[in-house]
């Protein structure tokens, strides 16, 4: 998390009940945090695949399903709030007419602090014990000092006709729950408040509003998907807006506003990471060229083999439309718009030094080809090489090649990620045990692949599970795949 410019991370939250009919309680889980005149709050946004959970039929004749919840905020075990209650589904007349999502919005009134946010969720319907999910949550509004509220996606919104849980500056909300959006959606919404700005900048004043969408990987600003405006300086200022994504690439990002003053000096500012997926986009790629590469040391890379190469080795360090162009002209035998790709890559990177850009990111390619290479694959087409090239090297590699039910593991631990993720961690195994190959197995960095059955995974070798969602197994002899991950060495 970020102490300036914080962004509440999201956490996909899958829970499995085990029973007869094999059902899964599938859910997904967001939050952000306000502030009010009452004082600070975290608001959570929880939303239930119909389609996973068991319906009991009810007097009327219609069935409805019921999950049980307990959400709980803890400071050093002391529990500052919870909430224990029911949600039930609406009630349909068919059980096989469940394709739907059913919500929850809850909100929790807490005094500024760190916070461990643990979560329980489980079928009432369904036999099973919960298995907790914890996340830490900080929450910090100072009392004279600008600050942003959590950024909140919302589905939708109307004019509010009653106050009630969904609603905010006089609109109901309704909540976008993931922080994904797939090639349907084709329009994002968001809402958030920016606090005291009167006391930093005086009443009245002016100051310049602007938000906009980022590359994830890279933090360069896309202009299609940018607005900036002028406002008054309140004690809660209002942010609603919303953005046609029609054609955003599929890539990951980042939802960014930013307060300014009038000499363009940042006051506070507030990042979302959120992924979109668009493979039918109609791409325009002239901004991905620059006007020319003559005379660069792009221009003197005159072997085309060796420039698809060059350009190759960029695909980890590149946004999705980047990434859609590099797979468009791969095969391109046109030296010229190739070179100027290459070259306006590194533009858009270090305007003022952009050959120099590429020779330090050339050594750390030349480091992940001489680590990570195998026989069939160069270093940074694999998937340690790509997370050593976008990351950096980790601050702590523990490598485990020989426990006797493990297949060969790393457990990769970074401190800080991007400079807004702290403490995240990455397992690779070698599943063939032979190619010299480690697959990412699991991560709980933002856009990294997300494994609950990782050690399950991980303990194949000799350990097939009976359960196919079974997300934990018996410490094995010899085994330190759970300690690594919870203290790296």
């Amino acid at each position: 998390m970020k102490k300036s410019g914080i962004f509440l991370a999201l956490f996909l939250a899958s829970f499995f009940a085990g029973n007869s009919e094999a059902k899964n309680l599938w859910a997904f889980l967001t939050y952000s945090t306000f502030n009010s005149p009452e004082g600070p709050y975290i608001e959570t946004y929880l939303t239930v695949a119909g389609n996973s959970v068991r319906y009991i039929k009810k007097e009327n004749g219609k069935f409805v399903a019921t999950v049980n919840i307990l959400m709980t905020f803890k400071q050093n075990n002391d529990i500052k709030a919870f909430k224990k209650y029911e949600l039930n589904s609406p009630e349909i007349e068919d059980t096989i007419k469940n394709n739907f999502e059913f919500l929850d919005e809850q909100r929790f009134s807490v005094p500024n602090g760190n916070y461990d946010f643990e979560l329980q969720i489980s079928d009432k319907n369904n036999e099973i014990k919960p298995t907790p999910l914890t996340q830490p949550v900080i929450v910090d509004f100072p009392e004279n000092a600008p600050s942003v509220s959590g950024i909140q996606l919302v589905q939708s919104y109307t004019k509010s006709e009653t106050p009630k849980i969904i609603t905010k500056s006089g609109y109901d909300l309704v909540p976008y729950v993931y922080n994904f959006y797939p090639q349907k959606e084709s329009k994002l919404i968001l809402y958030c408040e920016l606090y005291n700005l009167d006391k930093a900048l005086g009443n009245d004043s002016k100051f310049i509003l602007s938000y906009f969408v980022e590359g994830f990987e890279n933090n360069i600003k896309f202009n299609d998907f940018a607005r900036i405006k002028k406002e008054t300086a309140k004690s809660i200022n209002v942010l609603m807006a919303e953005f046609s994504i029609e054609s955003m690439a599929t890539g990951n990002y980042n939802l960014v506003v930013e307060a300014r003053n009038q000499q363009n000096e940042m006051i506070v500012s507030k990042k979302l990471f959120f992924q979109r997926s668009n493979p039918n986009a109609k791409l325009s790629f002239t901004e991905m060229l620059a006007s020319s590469a003559t005379n660069t040391f792009a221009d003197k890379i005159s072997n085309l083999d060796s420039l698809r190469e060059s350009i190759s080795c960029l695909f980890p360090i590149s946004t999705g439309i980047e990434k859609a162009y590099m797979k468009n002209v791969r095969k391109s035998t046109d030296l010229s718009s190739l070179q100027q790709y290459f070259y306006g890559f590194w533009l858009r990177r270090d305007a003022s030094h952009p050959e120099k850009a590429w020779l330090t990111y050339k050594a750390e390619v030349d480091k992940a080809n001489f680590n990570f290479k195998t026989p069939v694959k160069k270093g940074y087409q694999t998937d340690r090489g790509r997370v050593y090239l976008e990351y950096g090297p980790p601050n702590v590699r523990s490598q485990q090649y020989s426990e006797p039910a493990a297949y060969p593991y790393e457990i990769w631990q970074y401190y800080t990620l991007n400079n807004n993720q702290r403490n995240r961690k990455f397992v690779f195994y070698s599943p063939d045990m032979v190619s010299s190959d480690f697959f990412l197995l699991h991560s709980d960095a933002q856009g990294e692949f997300n494994n609950l059955q990782w050690r399950v995974d991980l303990l194949n070798r000799v350990n097939s599970p009976r359960d196919l969602n079974q997300t934990e197994t018996i410490n094995s002899w010899g085994g330190f795949s759970k300690d690594y991950w919870e203290l790296p060495n």
